[in-house]
């Protein structure tokens, strides 16, 4: 088995290789931005930290911005923080700009939903927070709810109001509950990074690598 880890010149990428090979030592696992490498992985993981707009750019200078649609229809993919992030309609950072459309709603600053907040909440979110499992997955196998991951955002993403709550699997709270987990047939993405998160996100990581593509 071959797992790609598609290669933007950004986000944690060794880190999210050595993650892998720790879990699946017999998988060959690797770091590409090679069209023809990621059509021939058997699973894909869409990493990404930074600003949205850079992660797009990027996504074009590669060349990449037809294989990715296509291997979101195709293939077992694990988005990761800008990764899940890129998946919706619509992000407001970098002065606004559309997403991939996988999922129904929007990526927003937290400030938009921290002014009546009592508490003074940092931005960005860095850290380790819940999540709440709000739907079973194959990727929350061995997982208990409410279990801690590692965030690092100023931005969250928030369901359309005629999108599929279906589709959300997990949500956390930082002065406001956001999507911490949504996916789809053969599509899981979190805004958490699981190469930080310990044992909990090496589960998630071996629950992947696992993962057959259907829920």
């Amino acid at each position: 088995m071959q797992i790609a880890v598609i290669d933007l010149g950004m986000g944690n990428l060794r880190s999210v290789e050595q993650a892998l090979v720790e879990v699946s030592p017999d998988a060959d696992v690797i770091v590409t931005d090679s069209e023809s490498a990621i059509n021939d992985a058997d699973k894909v993981v869409l990493p990404g930290q930074g600003a949205i707009g850079s992660w797009f750019r990027a996504l074009r200078d590669r060349n990449l911005h037809e294989v990715v649609p296509r291997v979101l229809q195709e293939k077992p993919v694990l988005g990761i923080c800008v990764g899940m992030q890129a998946l919706f309609d619509y992000c407001d950072e970098s002065d606004g700009r559309s997403g991939l459309g996988l999922f129904q709603g929007s990526v927003q600053h937290f400030s938009q939903f921290h002014e009546s907040a009592e508490q003074v909440f940092k931005i960005p979110h860095m850290g380790w927070n819940q999540v709440a499992q709000i739907h079973p997955h194959p990727l929350w196998h061995d997982i208990a709810d409410q279990s801690y991951f590692y965030f690092v955002h100023s931005y969250c993403a928030n369901a359309a109001e005629d999108a599929d709550l279906g589709l959300i699997f997990g949500s956390a709270d930082y002065g406001h509950q956001f999507i911490a987990a949504i996916g789809r047939e053969n599509v899981f993405a979190v805004q958490f990074h699981p190469e930080k998160s310990h044992r909990d996100g090496l589960q998630l990581l071996t629950n992947f690598a696992a993962w057959n593509g259907s829920v």
